[in-house]
């Protein structure tokens, strides 16, 4: 038998009221406005460990450039990559892409409708499995995410552990509330949707809006409950490299492309990286801070000199020049996009370029 703690009455009425809620509370993102099962796979993937508003602009020009599987299946690594270019985590791009080729080689071309055979694709997982599932097919099937688990934990009066018994429960008490497929409407979807959607915008990791809570009445916590605590952040001071030239009419800057067996990134674009013992003096041109996972990168980037040139760690010869027209179409990661946009070598949505002359650094 299931470890639940809800009864099967109170999860149905649970399931009434919460599903009553995000039927008039629901934010209006774009993947809820399609049943088409490609785009809602993809913005699983890219909301996998990201913010909802980080993804809305990368989900739209992805399905510019993208729009079908098969679309997807036939572009170089490097262009999804680019697409893709921002968001991070880029094992998710690469992994979309080879289910996209083995879906259009070997299934026709069709996205599987199971949880089970959806599993069997390159980089679907439980989580992305089960959504696409009963979001896009219907499949009764719950979803659990980090949203899901506080939302059930509280409910419960569960602490957070680390702990294969707690996970396990968690997933009991998600399968408990998640309802049957009816006729003519798409329950299982709504409610794994509305379960994540109260944990991202009701039920918050720290300070929930518990007094605008639907389920106040269900839960056992009411505030927050108790957490392990967190891995602390690390900080760490990097240097990189603004080199340009001038040929013909055309601006160049000077890029280093990661080696493809790289375990991080690998075959992506970046500036070049400086030693720090290498710009104590210079005064940086850029300061900007980056997180990745667990680090917050304190990024100073500098206007190159002849002294600056001599620092870096590899030959010249080692690096590519790369047109300003064709920046954005790299494989950029997302620090490079970020600096070059701050540079404004790259165009922000919205943002008009500079003329060349103001671009040029000697």
């Amino acid at each position: 038998m299931p470890n639940t703690d809800l009864p099967s009455e109170q999860a149905a009425d649970f399931r009434r009221v919460l599903a009553r809620w995000y039927k008039q509370h629901a934010r209006p993102l774009p993947w809820r406005e399609t049943r088409d099962p490609y785009r809602i796979w993809v913005s699983e993937v890219m909301l996998q460990q990201t913010r909802v508003n980080a993804v809305l602009e990368h989900y739209a020009r992805f399905l510019r450039k993208f729009p079908t599987i098969v679309s997807l299946a036939l572009a170089p690594e490097a262009d999804v990559l680019a697409v893709w270019s921002g968001l991070g985590y880029y094992r998710r791009a690469r992994m979309l892409h080879k289910a996209a080729q083995f879906i259009t080689a070997e299934l026709d071309g069709v996205l599987p409708s199971t949880s089970a055979e959806l599993r069997k694709l390159p980089g679907i997982g439980e989580y992305t499995s089960a959504a696409i599932a009963s979001i896009a097919f219907g499949e009764s099937i719950a979803v659990v995410d980090g949203n899901v688990e506080r939302v059930l934990l509280r409910l419960t009066g569960r602490p957070e552990q680390a702990t294969s018994e707690s996970k396990r429960f968690v997933a009991d008490q998600a399968a408990a509330v998640v309802p049957q497929r009816r006729s003519g409407t798409n329950a299982p979807g709504d409610h794994n949707q509305a379960m994540m959607e109260l944990g991202a915008t009701i039920c918050l990791p720290r300070g929930p809006l518990c007094l605008q809570c639907p389920v106040y009445d269900f839960c056992r916590t009411r505030g927050e409950h108790k957490t392990e605590a967190r891995e602390k952040m690390r900080s760490r001071r990097v240097a990189y490299l603004l080199h340009q030239r001038k040929r013909g009419s055309a601006i160049e800057v000077m890029l280093h492309r990661r080696p493809t067996d790289a375990s991080l990134m690998p075959g992506m674009y970046e500036l070049p990286e400086l030693p720090m013992d290498g710009v104590e003096e210079y005064t940086p041109t850029l300061r900007v801070r980056h997180s990745i996972t667990n680090t917050n990168y304190y990024v100073e980037v500098f206007t190159a000199d002849k002294t600056l040139l001599r620092a870096l760690p590899l030959s010249i010869r080692e690096y590519e020049w790369c047109r300003l027209g064709q920046l954005a179409d790299l494989p950029l990661t997302g620090l490079a996009r970020k600096v070059l946009r701050r540079l404004h070598l790259i165009a922000s949505p919205g943002v008009r370029m500079p003329q060349p002359e103001t671009m040029m650094r000697q």
